[in-house]
């Protein structure tokens, strides 16, 4: 393997390996459709990209690295399979970095991006390689190579390819139903997390305040390669108690074998979060890093990009930037909002995949009830064809707020939010290109020209 070619090099994932092969000595090269802020930070780091998917562009290729958004009608794909080249999955791919190290993968439905770059913030003394699904702020990227001995990787359920892992460390921050167009049913995705945990080397650790994690706890034969945390048993190995919120930071003392650890503080909101720090704690420690030093950076910590991201905080607007898409993601973003914020609360959501709204439709009655009001944004497809037969009157009468609204143009919507002279409170919330319209908004009310066309949304 010396010349690498990743179909769809700009995602997330696909982004981080790209980087760290290049570190590792690789010849490293990508194709995408468009430009965007990874894809400049990958050129300026010498790896060619090709924006557009041409069977010519892998022309001297001897490794080509797919995820599973990408087709095998994609014409590099095609002509890999054709010349019978090396075809690696991304997931396939960080398992073989992962494996060769001492891995630790963060695993769950909710939560494994904020758990990891948590966890990437707090072990940087130990110069850790890390690929995680977000931008983490203190190294401004989604990926680092590191000459420690750890790996600190998000591992990824929606497609089963965190099955390829075999790690010293994991953790499962919860297991619930989703991406059931890949999965089927809620039972597939419990075993898939059962063999996840078995796979686990050393010990994996499982929050277990829910009936579907609890479940996977009870089947694995090795009770010592558990470790529960919990914020309601204080029989867990790790738990939290004496919550509490002041100026906007959250407040709470841990418990580690029954044994006070100390005081620790988050500048992040939400119960959620308290969650997300257990097993860093837990981790941390294990990693010998001094108690101190982790309350700091765990203080410190202002969380992965898109998750309770402050784009503007002046005296008319708060504006956030938050990733949250499935119903269970929303109730504890905006239960965090909620609890700190003084305001009037505007959620702007553009709901993700018409799989997602249709197997998951009931489970978003009452999600909203933290904010004051509700802007409904069409569906982002991701690719997606509208076959599965649910309109957004069907989704906002589900959901059932009592000040709710559709807008299907950004131009309205920017109006909409204009609207009154108190200082509000709006939290854009989705996986799709919801951001962008964030920023733009952003842009907007500071008075700065955008340097993106209003589109149709």
């Amino acid at each position: 393997m010396k010349n690498i070619f990743f179909i769809g090099i700009n995602g997330i994932g696909m982004s981080g390996l790209a980087k760290i092969m290049l570190k590792l000595g690789y010849n490293v090269y990508g194709s995408d459709l468009k430009k965007n802020n990874l894809s400049e930070e990958m050129m300026e780091m010498g790896i060619k990209i090709y924006y557009s998917h041409n069977e010519k562009n892998i022309e001297g290729m001897d490794t080509i690295i797919v995820s599973t958004a990408i087709g095998k009608n994609n014409p590099e794909y095609a002509k890999a399979i054709k010349e019978k080249l090396t075809i690696l999955k991304r997931g396939e791919l960080l398992a073989k970095l992962l494996n060769d190290k001492l891995g630790i993968a963060i695993a769950g439905t909710h939560g494994k991006t904020t758990t990891s770059s948590m966890l990437a913030t707090v072990a940087l003394e130990k110069d850790p390689t890390i690929v995680v699904g977000g931008i983490v702020s203190e190294i401004n990227s989604n990926s680092k190579y590191g000459n420690g001995e750890y790996f600190i990787a998000e591992a990824d359920e929606s497609d089963n390819s965190f099955l390829y892992m075999n790690p010293k460390y994991s953790v499962i921050t919860n297991i619930e139903e989703d991406h059931l167009e890949k999965h089927g049913s809620l039972e597939n995705i419990k075993k898939s997390f059962y063999k996840f945990a078995i796979q686990t080397d050393k010990e994996v650790i499982i929050c277990s305040d829910s009936l579907n994690t609890k479940e996977i706890i009870d089947k694995i034969d090795n009770a010592e390669k558990v470790k529960q945390y919990s914020l309601n048993n204080k029989k867990a190995d790790i738990y939290a108690e004496n919550i509490k919120i002041k100026e906007n930071k959250t407040y709470f003392d841990v418990f580690i074998s029954g044994e006070l650890i100390g005081e620790f503080v988050l500048s992040i909101p939400g119960k959620h979060n308290i969650y997300n720090s257990l097993p860093v704690i837990y981790i941390a420690i294990k990693m010998g890093i001094k108690i101190e030093t982790i309350k700091e950076k765990i203080k410190s910590f202002s969380g992965a990009k898109r998750r309770y991201d402050i784009l503007l905080d002046n005296k008319e607007y708060k504006i956030i930037d938050d990733y949250a898409h499935h119903p269970t993601e929303i109730i504890a973003t905006l239960e965090g909002a909620k609890s700190i914020e003084k305001e009037y609360i505007t959620a702007i959501f553009q709901p993700h995949r018409f799989s997602r709204i249709k197997f998951l439709l009931d489970k978003f009655q009452g999600s909203f009830e933290n904010a004051d009001k509700l802007i409904l944004l069409p569906v982002y497809s991701a690719g997606e064809e509208d076959n599965f037969g649910i309109s957004l009157n069907e989704l906002a009468e589900k959901i059932n707020h009592k000040n709710s609204k559709i807008i299907l143009k950004e131009n309205d919507l920017q109006e909409e939010l204009i609207k009154g002279e108190n200082k509000k409170v709006d939290i854009f919330m989705g996986a799709g290109s919801i951001s962008l319209i964030a920023h733009r908004f952003a842009k907007k009310v500071e008075g700065k020209k955008s340097n993106d066309n209003i589109k149709k949304l």
